[in-house]
C-alpha cells in the first residue's frame, strides 16, 4: 500500500514539474523587457544583437526554446546565467544551502514556539492565559513577517544592537568553511565561534519567518489537544491516577501532533518560499535574493532554474510528509 502510494505521488510530482516549466519558460517570455538590451553597451551593433540573440537561443521560437532547454535540463545542464556567464546549476546551488538552513531554524523556532504555546493553553485551558495566548496567536498571524522583520530590526539591531542586521556571516569569516552548509558545518567541527556568529545573522530572518508558523501550529495543536483530551484513553488513564502534565505529553500529545505535523510540513514550503522577501530585508546572501536579482536583471535561464528548484523542493517536501505520516498513522500503515 505505501509503496503504491510512493509510485503515485512520483508520478504526480513529475507532472507537477512538467507543468510548472512550461507556465514558468512561457510566462517569462512574454512579459515586456529584453534581457539581451540590458547585457549590451550603448554603442551595441545589429550584429552583436543578433549575435547574442543566437548565443542564448532567443532567436528561435518558443516551443523550440523550451525544448531546448527541456533537453538540457534532463542532463543536468540548466543553461548560462546572462549577468554572471555562469552555469545556472552551479550558482543555484552555492546559494540553496543559506537558504535552506534559514528555513529549518525557522522551522525550529516556530515549532518550539508553537508547542509552547499550544502546550501551555492546553494545561491552563479555560483561564486567562489561554485567552491572552489565542490573543497572541491572532496578533502573530494578523502581522506579514516581512513587517516582524522590520520590528526586530529596529528593536534588536538599532535599539537594542544584540544581533546582524545584515548578511549571512562577517566577511572575514567566509574563508573558514570548506562547503556551503556554513551551520552545520561549523557544528560538526565543533567550532561554536562560527556558530555565534552565524546565528547572530540568521536569528532574526528565522525568527520573522517563523512567528506566523508558530501561531499556526500553536492553534492547530491546541485545538487537536483540547478534542483528544475528552477520548476515552484520555479519560482512563486520569483514573489511573497520572497527573494532568503526564496525560497532556504522554497520553494527548502522540495522537493529537498527527495533524499537526502534516500541516508543518506544507507549511515549511511556505517557509522556502518566504525566505525571498526576507532573504532580501536582511541582504540574506540566500536563494531568495538572488531570485529578486535575476527578476531585476531579466536574467532568464537563472529565473527559470530558480522556480524548478523551488518547486522540486516544494514537491519533495509534500512526498517526504505523506510518507512519515502514512508510517506514524496506524490505520493508514496497515490498510
Amino acid at each position: 500500500m505505501i509503496l503504491q502510494r510512493i509510485l503515485t505521488r512520483l508520478v504526480t510530482t513529475l507532472i507537477t514539474l512538467a507543468g510548472v516549466s512550461v507556465v514558468v519558460f512561457v510566462t517569462i517570455r512574454v512579459v515586456p523587457g529584453n534581457p539581451i538590451a540590458m547585457m549590451l553597451p550603448p554603442g551595441a551593433t545589429e550584429a552583436d544583437i543578433t549575435r547574442l540573440r543566437a548565443l542564448y537561443g532567443f532567436d528561435k521560437s518558443i516551443l523550440q526554446q523550451y525544448f531546448i532547454w527541456l533537453s538540457g535540463v534532463v542532463q543536468g545542464d540548466f543553461g548560462t546565467s546572462i549577468q554572471s556567464r555562469q552555469p545556472v546549476l552551479r550558482l543555484v546551488l552555492n546559494r540553496l544551502p543559506a537558504t535552506l538552513e534559514l528555513s529549518i531554524m525557522a522551522l525550529v523556532i516556530a515549532t518550539a514556539l508553537g508547542g509552547l504555546m499550544a502546550l501551555t493553553g492546553t494545561r491552563l485551558r479555560g483561564t486567562r492565559t489561554e485567552g491572552a495566548i489565542d490573543v497572541t496567536n491572532g496578533m502573530a498571524l494578523s502581522v506579514p513577517d516581512f513587517l516582524w522583520g522590520l520590528v526586530l530590526i529596529l528593536l534588536f539591531g538599532v535599539l537594542w544592537p544584540v544581533f546582524h542586521i545584515s548578511g549571512r556571516i562577517s566577511p572575514q569569516l567566509t574563508s573558514e568553511f570548506s562547503t556551503n552548509f556554513y551551520l552545520f558545518e561549523s557544528v560538526l567541527r565543533l567550532r561554536f565561534d562560527l556558530w555565534r556568529d552565524l546565528v547572530s545573522h540568521m536569528f532574526m530572518p528565522a525568527l520573522a519567518l517563523a512567528i506566523p508558523l508558530a501561531a499556526i501550529i500553536g492553534q492547530l495543536l491546541k485545538q487537536s489537544l483540547k478534542e483528544t483530551m475528552h477520548l476515552d484513553y484520555v479519560t482512563l488513564s486520569r483514573t489511573k491516577g497520572y497527573g494532568e502534565n503526564h496525560v497532556i505529553l504522554r497520553e494527548a500529545l502522540p495522537n493529537a501532533v498527527l495533524p499537526t505535523l502534516t500541516l508543518i510540513g506544507v507549511q515549511f514550503t511556505f517557509l522556502i518560499g518566504g525566505t525571498v522577501i526576507i532573504e532580501r530585508l536582511f541582504s540574506y546572501e540566500g536563494l531568495g535574493n538572488m531570485a529578486i536579482d535575476a527578476v531585476i536583471n531579466r536574467d532568464l535561464p537563472l529565473i527559470q532554474g530558480i522556480v524548478i528548484l523551488f518547486a522540486l523542493l516544494f514537491t519533495a517536501v509534500n512526498l517526504f510528509v505523506d510518507m512519515l505520516y502514512a508510517l506514524l498513522n496506524p490505520r493508514l500503515r496497515h490498510a
